[in-house]
């Protein structure tokens, strides 16, 4: 009798509600914490590719063997070089609410966290802009068909007028470890050129970079609202 008693305890634990309840919660934060995420587009700067309110799907396994590349749509945390996080001001309920939209995607996501579109990565140099206005990487221009609303490039606003177009900014190489982020809403985005527009010589200090440890993940798919369902 003894030894039926364990067995009989076992399955009693197993199969409660409680413990299919606890279970799905772990299951559900190792999802999260190793898989993939939810996050809640909160601003503009990223559309038409993402319109705010959108909830993205964040693949976190997307850079295990893989390193980002450019034109990669990606969620990031970020230094106090993006300027200074508004968690401190939380009170006791948004804080509850933010981190239900940690987990859920539904409400206000992490103090700090972006999504931006990957323009160039580790070595490489970018300037701007070409003589038709397009952004340059490695000495090439390329193609952005994803860019809404950018800043006024045309004969009269350029590069070279006075003042100069707010699209242009001069030659910078990307630190090792570390990516440059602009949005595709390009005029309202406050990326990691915003601060160097403009400047004919401008100082490292005013870049602002997402460091490769500071990626969430991939951005994979929209999956709310349900009428933007699509991959990215």
């Amino acid at each position: 009798m003894s030894t039926d008693e364990p067995i009989s305890i076992r399955r009693r634990i197993t199969g409660s509600v409680w413990f299919h309840l606890a279970l799905a919660f772990v299951v559900a934060g190792l999802v999260l914490s190793f898989v993939a995420k939810p996050y809640l587009v909160p601003s503009g700067s990223m559309e038409q590719t993402l319109q705010p309110g959108d909830r993205v799907l964040v693949n976190r396994l997307a850079y295990v063997a893989a390193d980002p590349a450019p034109g990669d749509v990606i969620v990031f945390d970020v230094g106090e070089s993006w300027g200074p996080t508004s968690a401190a001001d939380d009170g006791p309920v948004k804080a509850i609410l933010r981190w239900v939209g940690e987990v859920t995607g539904f409400g206000p996501s992490g103090p700090h966290t972006l999504v931006k579109r990957i323009v160039a990565g580790p070595g490489q140099t970018v300037r701007c802009c070409s003589a038709d206005g397009s952004l340059i990487v490695d000495g090439e221009p390329i193609d952005e068909p994803y860019v809404f609303e950018d800043f006024l490039f045309d004969d009269s606003v350029n590069c070279t007028s006075t003042p100069a177009s707010s699209r242009c900014f001069a030659e910078v190489t990307v630190p090792p470890g570390s990516y440059l982020m602009l949005g595709d809403h390009r005029s309202v985005s406050g990326d990691s050129a915003i601060a160097c527009r403009r400047s004919e010589a401008p100082t490292p200090e005013c870049w602002r970079w997402a460091k490769r440890d500071q990626i969430v993940g991939r951005a994979a798919a929209i999956v709310w609202p349900a009428g933007r369902w699509t991959g990215l």
